[in-house]
């Protein structure tokens, strides 16, 4: 978003209440950061109070993930049918009860427990997040507000790593664990003074409460917007998540479905779940290691604002075709590091300026703009299941790697395995070239209308509009 349209969302009532809106709901992305990264630190301190195996480990870790794929796969159907605003407050409490079971956990059940409770909230929050915000925000800054969530989800991550340095002392996992209820309580006392998403509510028929909205959420005349969104009620097939498998969803499902596990299968959460021990097999000592997670951290945060500076003005697909290509060139580098540096010498910094290159392509490409096109491309009927659909396959690529990637740097090293990430993006930037579409000052209705249309989404890779 270029400064000149942030001072066009700030300038009047409405821009500055939809504004307050987004920042509130991005909180989902909050949560879901502070859990990703939070479990990098605890995990080093868990043992001193349960005897973990290495699968008992594992399944701590990965217990988030199971739960927030099986989170994703019925959230995106429970928010189309309570509705957006109730479904945040849901999952608010959800991660809240989870956080709460880890902080006091008595043996390892209750707290793989524990997780898998907040793994729910986290998928809740993935989907419903960036789903709200590109609901209620106008089109011309829809791109930077929407991926706001995204930058919580990185200041999420950040502040999680702050958390368990200040912590890593006195080794105490539980305070960091149930850190996650604090942002979650002021989620749920925020979101109860929101208003709905008015194309939810028009859908439900509740035309003069998504007039209202719009009103409080713009400045001007809002019905030639309303009218968009009639239409588009009015030409849905009344087929629900059939429609999912109809021809003209197909290329919008190829882009979701595609982007989710690339998103993955490039080796971002890899860094984010096991940078301690990776830089800890270096020179860096345990507490350098975890300084070092705090910079990724950071340039993760400060890309991502850049991000949010430039997806309104250049567009989604120039943002995805520079972060995959500078991440490809990243990867090869860290490879290089690793298999060729000394590591009694300055390895283990090489190293962790290879990884920071890496995050702050991915925060100004894949990150961001991944979570903001699955918001925008599918119909309204079956927006909110259609993202589910894609956020579980995100989930289980996430899981995939989480469980992987100890492996495989045991079985085939260090260097070999962010080769393999490097490959991976390689496959990603061809796919995004081919068949990503562009949707930057487009209105929800009209990319809809397009998507119908013979030509289909991926006729309009190249195009801006």
């Amino acid at each position: 978003m270029s400064t000149a349209d942030m001072r066009a969302v700030i300038r009047g009532e409405g821009g500055r209440f939809v504004y307050v809106v987004s920042a509130l709901a991005a909180l989902n992305g909050l949560l879901f950061g502070f859990d990703t990264g939070i479990i990098s630190g605890a995990i080093l301190f868990i043992d001193t109070t349960f005897e973990l195996s290495p699968l008992v480990e594992g399944i701590v870790v990965s217990g988030a993930m199971v739960g927030a794929a099986a989170g994703a796969a019925v959230g995106g159907q429970l928010s189309d049918r309570i509705g957006r605003k109730r479904f945040i407050l849901l999952s608010a409490g959800v991660f809240f009860l989870g956080s709460f079971l880890m902080a006091v956990a008595p043996t390892v059940e209750v707290l793989v427990a524990g997780r898998m409770i907040d793994g729910i909230a986290i998928g809740f929050a993935s989907i419903v997040g960036p789903l709200y915000i590109s609901e209620i925000a106008p089109p011309s800054v829809r791109g930077g507000l929407t991926s706001l969530n995204q930058l919580m989800v990185t200041v999420g991550i950040l502040s999680s790593y702050f958390v368990n340095y200040a912590f890593s002392g006195s080794g105490s996992w539980r305070i960091m664990l149930g850190a996650g209820m604090v942002p979650a309580l002021v989620l749920a006392v925020g979101m109860t003074r929101m208003p709905e998403s008015p194309r939810w509510l028009y859908e439900r028929g509740r035309t003069d409460e998504a007039r209202a909205v719009l009103r409080r959420t713009r400045d001007g005349d809002v019905e030639s917007e309303l009218s968009e969104i009639e239409a588009t009620v009015e030409a849905q097939s009344g087929n629900g998540v059939r429609d999912l498998l109809s021809p003209w969803m197909r290329p919008a499902l190829i882009v979701g479905l595609g982007l989710a596990v690339f998103q993955q299968v490039t080796g971002i959460n890899a860094v984010m779940y096991y940078a301690p021990t990776v830089l800890e097999s270096t020179a860096l000592g345990s507490s350098q290691s975890i300084l070092a997670s705090v910079a990724i951290g950071t340039v993760n945060v400060a890309m991502t604002v850049v991000a949010i500076l430039l997806v309104d003005r250049v567009g989604r697909r120039p943002l995805l075709l520079v972060g995959t290509g500078g991440m490809i060139g990243s990867l090869g580098v860290a490879g290089l590091v690793f298999q060729f540096a000394d590591p009694t010498g300055g390895m283990g910094w090489l190293a962790t300026l290879t990884l920071i290159s890496f995050v702050a392509f991915f925060a100004i490409g894949l990150g961001p703009v991944f979570w903001l096109l699955i918001s925008e491309i599918y119909p309204l009927a079956v927006r909110g299941s259609a993202m589910g659909i894609v956020t579980v396959a995100n989930w289980l690529a996430n899981l995939a790697v989480a469980l992987s990637f100890p492996v495989l740097l045991d079985g085939i090293g260090t260097p070999a395995t962010f080769w393999l990430f490097g490959g991976c993006s390689v496959v990603a930037l061809l796919f995004t070239h081919r068949t990503v579409p562009e949707t930057k000052g487009r209105t929800l209705e009209a990319i809809e209308a397009d998507l119908r249309g013979a030509t289909g989404m991926a006729a309009d890779a190249s195009g801006d509009d």
